[in-house]
């Protein structure tokens, strides 16, 4: 042994890491209704926008709904709910920002994000590492973003919209 009294380590509980996952899905808005695309963060010119209560950004909006989710603290419509007139329009980056920050507040630390979208476009790869810098710095911890097509099936292989997956890693601070 090395000096060490095991009774003492068997009475703590070990700060154990904690997983989450959240969704996010968007139409593309109707072109009677043009809006800007904003994907990861970051604004897509020449594109056609999603429809949503804020900017419609579903991988910054699936980010903070895993960190909601690995915290246990509720889900994006909790904290940003159609309810709630001060997040209208809101960037999905403002609102990653401060999920991360209410996911601090309750104690937590974040490990990392990953997030997955599904569409057919955006063509994503080319600013992929700039939509990673710009998550990453709003979540205050490591984002990595990933992108795939459904390969012409259900609502996301139609063109109808793009859908998102994330999972957060958090762990108690302190």
């Amino acid at each position: 042994m090395n000096g060490t009294n095991p009774t003492n380590n068997a009475s703590r509980t070990p700060l154990l890491p904690r997983t989450g996952i959240g969704i996010d899905v968007h139409a593309f808005a109707p072109e009677s209704d043009p809006q800007p695309l904003w994907l990861g963060g970051l604004f897509w010119e020449g594109e056609r926008g999603l429809a949503g209560h804020s900017d419609g950004d579903p991988v910054a909006h699936a980010a903070a709904d895993a960190l909601f989710s690995a915290c246990g603290i509720g889900d994006l419509g909790t904290h940003f709910g159609m309810d709630r007139p001060e997040f209208a329009g809101a960037s999905g980056v403002t609102l990653l920002a401060e999920a991360a920050r209410i996911a601090r507040a309750a104690g937590f630390e974040i490990g990392n994000i990953a997030v997955q979208f599904v569409g057919n476009r955006p063509k994503f790869g080319p600013r992929r590492e700039e939509s990673q810098r710009v998550l990453t710095e709003a979540a205050g911890a490591p984002v990595s973003v990933s992108a795939t097509t459904s390969d012409g099936l259900g609502f996301t292989g139609r063109g109808e919209g793009i859908s998102a997956v994330a999972t957060a890693l958090v762990y108690p601070a302190g």
